[in-house]
């Protein structure tokens, strides 16, 4: 039996999550270690010092600490549902950037110091709105299928949502509100979402990943 990667992740983290759903549609079983963020495991520093999730540990021992760079990864050995076709860096980066600054001075507020805006939650909304205008053309943000720009937006969007959910559902977004809820209700996110308890080094291994057909 081929030796699985090691993933070390965080189950609520959007970075993690969207690293968990590129690995699983690659068909890619890793061995998941959980982390308690209060409590880090020496394994996780000892394998990327800066201590974040997720990291995937190949077997042969490359290190890669950066969600995109695992999307990416995981889709270069094998994209059945061609994602890397909708791989948009510039929108991305404004989700990871832009949105997700205001994101978490919306979600956290007085957590951060003062940086010339007043409502953050304002700011991240009128980001959106480049989102809800590609939904206006077709049902993903790259065309007709979700692809890799849908699924690495995904976790953020949903965790501002979840800041007020009355209050995001009132909002003039019904393409984006919809897509949301598809992504939210799909078959692939619960896959990638069962609760785990915090790997410790003596666990017996978890194995995080689609079951490959009997044959």
């Amino acid at each position: 039996m081929n030796e699985a990667p090691l993933l070390y992740s965080f189950r609520r983290c959007p970075y993690a999550m969207r690293a968990r759903m590129a690995l699983w549609v690659a068909g890619i079983v890793v061995e998941l270690r959980e982390v308690k963020l209060a409590a880090k495991p020496p394994e996780l520093i000892a394998a990327s010092p800066k201590g974040t999730v997720p990291v995937l540990v190949l077997p042969d021992g490359t290190v890669i600490d950066q969600s995109m760079a695992i999307m990416r990864w995981a889709l270069a050995q094998n994209d059945p549902e061609s994602w890397l076709t909708g791989d948009d860096a510039a929108l991305i980066a404004a989700n990871d950037g832009p949105f997700k600054h205001h994101l978490d001075r919306a979600k956290y507020p007085g957590r951060y110091e003062v940086d010339g805006v007043t409502d953050h939650r304002a700011a991240a909304l009128a980001l959106l709105a480049p989102l809800e205008a590609r939904l206006e053309a077709a049902p993903w943000l790259c065309g007709e299928s979700r692809a890799l720009t849908d699924i690495a937006q995904f976790p953020f969007i949903r965790q501002f949502a979840a800041i007020d959910s009355e209050w995001f559902a009132a909002q003039p977004l019904p393409r984006l509100q919809g897509w949301l809820e598809g992504l939210a209700r799909s078959e692939l996110f619960a896959s990638v979402m069962p609760k785990f308890t915090p790997w410790q080094e003596y666990d017996a291994p978890v194995l995080l990943g689609p079951t490959p057909p009997r044959t």
